[in-house]
């Protein structure tokens, strides 16, 4: 099983409109085949400088690369993840115990 993550801050203000509309887009990512328990989460440590966290399972590489790939996930990085996200940091992890 493979857990993808990102942790994500906005350039968006905290509680505005285009928060909210690019977090629900978001979650729509949890409908592409192959993702499993999706998660989206807002940080609660003042210690992380990012506002919200993004994961998700998969069950082998081939489900990870069908979601990377998939043109939903594609469209939603090009018009939503990249002009918006303000600074990111991506985990990916397959778990040893």
């Amino acid at each position: 099983m493979i857990r993808h993550a990102a942790l994500f801050r906005l350039s968006h203000a905290s509680g505005s409109a285009e928060e909210t509309s690019f977090l629900a887009a978001l979650a729509r990512l949890a409908d592409i085949p192959g993702v499993g328990n999706f998660e989206i989460a807002r940080e609660t440590s003042p210690k992380n400088p990012y506002a919200f966290a993004v994961s998700m399972t998969f069950a082998d590489q081939a489900a990870y690369t069908g979601y990377n790939d998939h043109p939903e996930h594609v469209a939603f990085v090009q018009t939503r993840w990249l002009p918006e996200v303000a600074e990111f940091m991506e985990h990916d992890t397959v778990a040893l115990v």
